[in-house]
């Protein structure tokens, strides 16, 4: 394969990754939303502790495995070293399964201690265990996603990715529908929901074994003479490269099951200290409000989700341009990108925080918008702050800087853990102080990050820069929103509905009219997104 075969391949693979990777937002975002609608806040605080047990052992799992393998598949293919491919795939798989066996183990056997001690939310033992073939599933479906991503084949992996998404949604919100509507048994709606998770995980692993064992006719018509390295050495290489990958996304999942944990027993502790309830009743309020804080988080993960194919991008760009040593080329892509996520994340995090309750009311008609409104208003400015770290993950990463940005999640994980313990343990305070923390959490990540990446790179992007200029139409257009709702609730006297969809629409017609008349994009900016120059000539941009 030559050089440009070999590139375009790359940039073909990264587009059906961040496409596939942008449906399964929107799918998640599609679900969560009537799943919301349909369970109740305490059962759907045990869907979402649960949620975080599976993302933690999901994450040890698979987090850097699959990023090895592939690696040393490529690598292995490049020097025509058929058996090596053959053998590390067998290595890998043998591993996977082993891991999956464990978290499955886990899972189950161990899911009431772990829901007791581990998330203090003994009632969400039976989400814990509906989602233990989930991990299975998915570990094993890791290697085989390793193994067409080493052949530069990532089609399997995305497609993969959109039919367990959608399988979620389809079964998920069918069996809750089912259990709280005609069974008439609420309390299980959250179970129901995790059996769909489980059910796409299956399919899709049903799937990308069908691709794996269709291919096997091709494989098995090379004749390689290659002698392949010791199984030992194999696993060796590969615990290498995955280790410090999988510590860096363990420290995010343990930061965010420690929370859970922390959140639950302090509110918990609130509740039977201060108000005098016993264990089970103070349990029941407790879950009440961390499942209305969940959810607003699925309102909350919209924006920063948006920098998923963003992200993507900067990598092999700001790599493309500091292997010919174009340092400012690098500096030039990299606060592009920077400018062109904050264009995204701005606005979407502003419009939450003016309108935090009128959109919880929107989209949550039953939740009690006096609590939920103040949550996800701190949430959109957090979401916020966590774009901006992720664009910055992908500066430093494109740089070679891979163990810093781990430490500054470790640091801000830190932070988060003790605001939340002083600010949920306080009467006054309670659920209010979660946001908070999550907010502080990523305001220090993300100044740690930008303090590194000055520090370290020889041309570094301005973020003042890339900040300021989307930051004002932002304001506006919040404040236009904001303005719009008040008009039409107190003036005209329309529902919240309505209101708010006005006031959505006059905030986005606001920011779009600023964004052309103060010239906050280049065509430099535009000329990383796809289908760039054409968007450029529609808006005239020079």
């Amino acid at each position: 394969m030559s050089n440009a075969e070999k590139k375009s391949t790359f940039f073909g693979g990264a587009a059906i990754l961040a496409a596939s990777a942008i449906l399964v937002k929107v799918i998640g975002a599609i679900y969560r939303i009537p799943l919301g609608n349909i369970l109740s806040d305490e059962v759907m605080a045990d869907y979402n502790s649960a949620y975080n047990i599976y993302n933690f052992f999901l994450t040890i799992s698979t987090a850097g495995l699959p990023v090895a393998l592939s690696k040393t598949i490529s690598e292995a293919n490049a020097l025509g070293r058929h058996n090596q491919v053959q053998r590390t795939f067998r290595v890998a798989f043998i591993t996977f399964l082993i891991l999956g066996l464990i978290s499955f183990f886990c899972m189950t056997v161990l899911a009431a201690p772990m829901a007791q001690i581990v998330i203090s939310n003994p009632k969400a033992v039976y989400c814990v265990i509906a989602l233990a073939p989930s991990v299975l599933c998915v570990c094993i479906m890791s290697a085989f996603r390793g193994y067409f991503q080493g052949h530069f084949n990532m089609m399997p992996t995305g497609i993969s990715q959109v039919i367990e998404a959608f399988f979620k949604l389809v079964v998920g919100l069918a069996l809750a529908l089912f259990l709280v509507n005609v069974i008439q048994k609420p309390e299980l709606g959250s179970v129901g929901a995790i059996i769909g998770v489980s059910c796409g995980s299956v399919v899709a692993l049903l799937y990308i074994l069908y691709l794996f064992f269709r291919d096997r006719k091709r494989r098995q018509r090379i004749h390689a003479t290659d002698r392949p390295d010791g199984s030992m050495r194999i696993l060796s290489n590969l615990l290498k490269l995955a280790i410090p990958i999988t510590l860096g996304s363990a420290a995010t999942s343990l930061v965010t099951l420690i929370d859970t944990k922390l959140v639950m027993s302090q509110l918990q502790s609130v509740y039977q200290t201060v108000d005098g309830l016993d264990k089970e009743a103070a349990l029941d309020a407790a879950r009440g409000l961390y499942g209305i804080y969940s959810k607003t988080m699925s309102i909350y993960n919209l924006p920063f989700s948006m920098m998923v194919p963003l992200t993507a991008c900067i990598i092999p760009a700001v790599s493309a341009s500091l292997a010919r040593r174009d340092h400012l080329g690098a500096q030039k892509v990299s606060e592009s990108a920077l400018r062109i996520g904050l264009l995204l994340a701005l606005p979407m995090g502003m419009g939450l925080f003016a309108l935090g309750g009128p959109i919880m009311g929107l989209l949550f008609p039953t939740i009690d918008v006096e609590v939920a409104g103040p949550l996800l208003s701190v949430l959109g400015l957090a979401s916020i702050f966590v774009a901006l770290q992720l664009l910055c993950n992908s500066i430093l990463q494109a740089n070679g800087m891979v163990n810093l940005p781990i430490l500054a999640v470790v640091i801000g994980g830190v932070v988060k853990v003790v605001v939340n313990f002083i600010l949920v343990g306080n009467p006054n305070i309670r659920i209010n102080g979660a946001p908070v923390g999550t907010l502080t959490c990523f305001i220090v990540i993300s100044a740690l990050e930008i303090f590194i990446i000055r520090r370290s790179i020889p041309a570094p992007p301005s973020f003042l820069r890339a900040f300021l200029k989307p930051f004002v139409p932002s304001v506006i257009m919040a404040a236009a929103a904001w303005a719009t709702y008040g008009l039409l609730t107190n003036f005209l006297h329309m529902g919240n509905s309505l209101a708010t969809i006005g006031g959505i629409g006059v905030g986005v017609v606001v920011y779009l009219v600023l964004v052309l008349a103060l010239r906050v994009l280049s065509r430099e900016d535009l000329e990383l997104m796809p289908k760039g120059d054409k968007i450029a000539k529609i808006l005239h941009i020079k």
